[in-house]
């Protein structure tokens, strides 16, 4: 077995390797270098003129806000899911409200409107959307613990449970 080594003059300089001259970080060069960089990195904006603006209906919202809730579940941030569905969305022309309990909630969702609204403006192609967030604390949760209270209840839902309890003769 002959075993070849090779000859300093055949292997390549690491500075035959790099195309590109190295240049200091203090120079002139490495400046016009950053900043053809970060022009070269910098996102295509397009004019307010070239972004879609489709009309769409409250039902075609609120299906993708579940949508997209229904996603956040599956990826594990329950919170969030639990959040957008809450309460329904009320649409007004393309400015959509959502009453959410607290401040924490507020704040919670404000981190994923982005995402969201990236997600409303893209499958409803109308780049006009907003989303504004209005903190009720009045909302409580309602839990009915006595007979009583669960006809109550069960009252406001439907009136008629009334005209059934009177022609059957019926007890709480």
């Amino acid at each position: 077995m002959v075993v070849q080594q090779s000859s300093p003059a055949s292997a390549p300089l690491a500075s035959e390797q790099n195309s590109t001259p190295k240049v200091s970080a203090l120079s002139l060069a490495s400046i016009k270098a950053k900043r053809e960089m970060q022009q070269n990195s910098q996102a295509v904006v397009k004019e307010a003129a070239q972004l879609p603006t489709e009309p769409f209906t409250e039902t075609d919202m609120r299906l993708y806000w579940t949508k997209y809730a229904n996603k956040l579940g599956e990826k594990g941030y329950k919170i969030m899911e639990s959040l957008l569905t809450i309460n329904d969305p009320v649409l007004n022309g393309s400015h959509i409200t959502i009453e959410l309990p607290n401040e924490g909630s507020k704040i919670d969702f404000e981190s994923e409107k982005n995402g969201l609204l990236g997600y409303l403006r893209g499958h409803l192609h109308n780049h006009d959307i907003t989303i504004e967030v209005i903190v009720n604390e009045a909302i409580e949760n309602k839990f009915a613990f006595t007979p009583q209270d669960k006809y109550n209840r069960l009252n406001e839902i439907n009136p008629n449970l009334e005209l059934l309890r009177r022609t059957f003769d019926l007890d709480f």
